[in-house]
């Protein structure tokens, strides 16, 4: 058996291992979490498309959106609900 075959099986147990420690977090620590993966996928993806190094783009990436995340208040979304523009 190589090591290319092994691959997918331990993909799938450190990915499970992986969630399965998100059940006690916070909302302020899932979000920083969440924000931190999308931004290094992104921060990845823009580097590639530019020709920069993945690795720094995905770190820069990350930083910025655990900082986003965890900076977010609790109640925040991106739209004003009819509650917040019904008392003024």
């Amino acid at each position: 058996m190589t090591i290319r075959s092994k691959i997918p099986a331990v993909s799938v147990v450190v990915l499970a291992l992986a969630l399965s420690g998100c059940a006690n977090m916070t909302n302020q620590q899932q979000r920083a979490l969440s924000g931190g993966a999308m931004g290094a996928a992104g921060g990845a993806a823009i580097a590639a498309m530019a020709g920069g190094g993945l690795v720094t783009g995905a770190l820069i990436g990350a930083g910025g959106g655990a900082a986003i995340g965890a900076l977010l208040p609790d109640g925040w979304n991106n739209h004003k609900s009819s509650q917040n523009t019904a008392s003024k």
